[in-house]
């Protein structure tokens, strides 16, 4: 017995002795190597492992998953995430650098830093990262270890956006033979890389090549609903509906089984009615299933965007308008909006209705939407849109009734008048039927929508079966008539002949009260809107050139924002070709020919030279034309042009301040430089000195030629307003002929300063005067005083000036030192010279107006 517990304790000794020569992290032998690979392993190692495999189930959680986007392949890694798994990424990295610190020569090294690559990318500490997958490509000899390191760095250098490294990676792997697990997270690491690159072909080539690779773990329904929305988007149906039948076969979550059961639909190919009503029925039937009810608005929403496609518009409409209203899911409302939006401009051309559901569109869509840029650009430019459009509608329906005899066109309106009736009832049913459910963006009388479905009043539905035409209309109205009280007989001042009628024989059968409150409600109605029509036909010449002058001017505009607003150069050159054709003479031909020459060039089209050719055959002067032949054109006379309106705004200060002398001088200076197309400006500054300085029948001759010359223009429809004002001014004038002032100057002068007697100036004028005078003309020993013109004019004189010299001298220097100076810059003020005689004409008749334009044509006509 005692030998056996010798040999014992020998075996144990030696045992004991082997252990502890293993644990030598410098011994190469057999012992060694098992022992410190078995701790490496399934200590260090493996803790690391499985506290690696905690983090990257918080980061995969973070995905927000939106199905009616393309799905996100990998969470997108930010300081903000890695902060909520901090001590995570520590322990990783602590327990892995022990095991290679303790066993330096054990297999699992090159795997423990593959482990600390990790978690420092995880942490956002990129270069670390990038320092450690770095380390182990260079250092290991397992070419699978440091093909795994090059996989991860692909994903540093993507998170990083460093594309052009990711793609050297990415070039380097694609030449090596891979393990069957780094081959596979390699391929979805790739198409990571594109989804970022927003390169959803090539995306889709590698999740293609994983596919067969993949296992339950790496949640393959989920990525089957993700290849199959890149197939939907790049428009391959047919793949797209078989990657969505594999992603229902790898039992998803829900959410996901629900929409890809929902794209089917979208995809589906429908050969005949039976297929499209298999689909009917499929969405019937998640509508009705209990377990769909937080998702009932989106269902509704693809039923719309199904029935959109079959070409049923105004059953998906319906449909849109539910999904807008089932639900809270801002996105789906937005999406239901915009749809209904494009339904209403693009197809049914209602663009007034089309802005309104924009506006909900835009409030309800969340920041982060595709293209929310360009819905926000055309929902800014709907309402002008929708004015140029309804212009053209009204102005061309009131043209085409005009041409109808009285009887005819009052038959047809009291037609369509009476067939609305019984529509309107029904609706009224219909509506409280629906009671609960909200009303469409953008109110729309059912009368007028009966009146569009009826075959039988075609020339009504160019007014009534545009609600906004009807509002265009009845502002037009009002503008003519006023608000007058529509009625029968409404035209005639004196109706009470009318109302003398004879005895009324009664009813014997009951009426009720409300029915006789309606039935007169609905005839008032009647007449007023087809007596609003007739009060509105353009049955003179002005007023047919008006109307047609009205839809001119919207075709082009119209042709303006299809083209420089919404992109749209078919559309605009549509616009601009229907503007040429009724309009051959328009003074817009020019432009409109040049735009066209422009769009036609873009499209590459052989129409390019006819249009250029007729604008150099007709109109060979206009500026189109030379910038058509000299592209810079332009920019040679832009120079000039800058120094113009430069030197033109002195000027029109100079006029402004009724320095006229400065402000002519001015304008000779910017005149020489030549004609640009600044020029106009010019031309009519200097008419407006002209009427300052000179004749009223020059000044409004000359302003009848400029509205001709440029009668398309805004400057041009000033100046026939100033003409307007100034016929008014004549007239004045005449009344005022038995004042006359005397054109002798060469004798004493006051200085005049004029202001409202409200004001209360008197002591301010007075003061700041005096100084002035003390200042600058201490030798004359001038005076001042103070009278008062009238009842709402006082007057404040300076004396004695020496002659129309001094006066002048003494004008200008007020003018330009003290004028800009308080009390002046703050009150408006009349001022001018005036000799004595001409002062006492002046204030017997208190002929201010009379007396400033003999003051401007006798003493602001002069050379300064």
């Amino acid at each position: 017995m005692s030998r056996f517990w010798a040999g014992l304790g020998s075996l144990a000794a030696c045992f004991a002795w082997l252990i502890a020569a293993s644990c030598s992290s410098n011994q190469n032998t057999i012992t060694a190597d098992l022992f410190h690979n078995s701790t490496a392993h399934y200590n260090g190692y493996f803790y690391a492992r499985e506290k690696t495999v905690e983090v990257e189930r918080l980061i995969q959680k973070s995905l927000d998953d939106d199905p009616n986007q393309i799905l996100r392949l990998y969470p997108k890694l930010d300081t903000v995430l890695a902060k909520t798994y901090a001590k995570d990424t520590e322990e990783i990295i602590k327990m892995a650098s022990i095991s290679i610190q303790r066993h330096p020569n054990s297999k699992w090294v090159d795997d423990n830093y593959v482990l600390v690559g990790l978690a420092r990318l995880y942490a956002c500490d990129w270069e670390n990262a990038i320092q450690t997958f770095k380390y182990v490509n260079t250092k290991s000899n397992d070419a699978a270890v440091r093909h795994k390191a090059l996989v991860h760095l692909l994903r540093t250098f993507t998170e990083m956006g460093e594309y052009d490294k990711a793609e050297e990676v990415g070039a380097f792997l694609e030449k090596q033979k891979l393990e069957r697990e780094t081959q596979k997270n390699f391929y979805l690491t790739k198409a990571y890389y594109f989804q970022v690159r927003n390169n959803y072909d090539y995306m889709v080539r590698s999740l293609t090549q994983a596919d067969s690779l993949l296992s339950r773990t790496d949640r393959k329904g989920r990525i089957y609903f993700l290849i199959g929305q890149i197939y939907q988007q790049l428009g391959f149906s047919s793949l797209a509906y078989n990657y969505y039948r594999k992603c229902l076969s790898a039992h998803p979550d829900y959410e996901i089984d629900f929409y890809a059961r929902l794209n089917m639909a979208q995809v589906a190919q429908l050969n005949d009615s039976r297929s499209v009503r298999t689909v009917r029925k499929q969405f019937e039937k998640m509508l009705t299933d209990s377990k769909n009810a937080e998702f009932v608005d989106k269902i509704y929403y693809e039923l719309g965007e199904f029935e959109r496609k079959q070409g049923n518009l105004p059953q998906a409409l319906d449909d849109f308008e539910l999904a807008a209203h089932s639900g809270t899911n801002k996105r789906v409302q937005g999406q239901s909006f915009l749809r209904m939006g494009q339904i209403y401009f693009d197809s049914l051309q209602r663009y007034t209705l089309a802005k309104n559901y924009y506006d909900s569109a835009v409030q309800a869509l969340p920041r982060d939407f595709e293209n929310l840029d360009a819905i926000k650009k055309r929902q800014e430019i709907l309402g002008e849109f929708a004015l140029h459009t309804e212009t053209i509608i009204w102005n061309d329906s009131l043209l085409t009734m005009a041409a109808m005899d009285s009887l005819s066109l009052r038959h047809v309106l009291d037609s369509v008048v009476a067939a609305r009736q019984k529509p309107v009832v029904a609706s009224k049913k219909k509506r409280r039927r629906n009671t609960g459910r909200p009303a469409a963006a953008g109110p729309q009388s059912e009368f007028f929508r009966q009146l569009n479905q009826d075959d039988n009043t075609t020339v009504a539905d160019w007014y009534f079966g545009n609600p906004s035409a009807v509002a265009l209309g009845q502002s037009e109205f009002q503008r003519i008539w006023g608000n007058i009280t529509l009625e029968d007989n409404w035209r005639r001042s004196n109706k009470a002949a009318e109302q003398l009628s004879g005895p009324q024989v009664a009813d014997t059968q009951p009426v009720a009260k409300d029915s006789v409150a309606e039935i007169a409600k609905t005839e008032t109605t009647a007449v007023d809107e087809v007596g609003m029509v007739f009060a509105q036909l353009p049955r003179t010449d002005k007023r047919i050139k008006e109307a047609n002058g009205k839809i001119e001017e919207a075709y082009f505009r119209l042709g303006d924002l299809y083209y420089f607003e919404l992109l749209e150069k078919e559309n605009a050159a549509e616009s601009y070709e229907k503007l040429l054709n009724r309009y051959p003479q328009s003074a817009r031909v020019p432009e409109t020919l040049y735009k066209l020459y422009l769009i036609e060039k873009e499209k590459g089209s052989d129409k390019v030279e006819l249009y250029a050719q007729r604008l150099k055959d007709q109109y060979p002067t206009s500026t189109f034309t030379r910038i058509l032949i000299n592209p810079d054109y332009l920019k040679e006379t832009s120079v000039a042009a800058e120094k113009q309106k430069m030197i033109y705004k002195e000027a029109y200060t100079y006029y402004q301040e009724n320095n006229l002398r400065l402000a002519r001088a001015r304008l000779e200076e910017a005149t020489a430089l030549g004609e640009t197309f600044f020029s106009p400006q010019l031309e009519l500054l200097g008419i407006l000195l002209t009427g300052k300085t000179e004749d009223i029948a020059r000044y409004q001759y000359e302003l009848s030629e400029f509205e001709k010359k440029y009668a398309e223009t805004d400057l041009g429809r000033y100046a026939g307003q100033l003409l307007a004002t100034s016929r008014v001014l004549t007239e004045r004038l005449e009344r005022a002929k038995g004042i006359k002032f005397i054109e002798s100057f060469n004798e004493p002068h006051y200085f005049v300063v004029i202001y409202k007697k409200a004001d209360r100036l008197t002591n301010a004028v007075a003061t700041a005067l005096d100084r002035f005078n003390s200042a600058q003309w201490k030798e004359k020993n001038l005076q001042t005083s103070s009278l008062v013109l009238s009842d709402e004019r006082v007057l404040t004189l300076v004396q004695p000036l020496a002659d129309q010299q001094e006066a002048l001298a003494y004008f200008d220097k007020f003018r330009s030192q003290i004028e800009k100076q308080p009390p002046f810059s703050m009150y408006k003020f009349n001022t001018f010279v005036i000799t004595k005689d001409n002062f006492q004409i002046f204030y017997k008749n208190k002929a201010l107006d009379e007396y400033l334009t003999f003051f401007d044509r006798n003493y602001q006509n002069q050379t300064p």
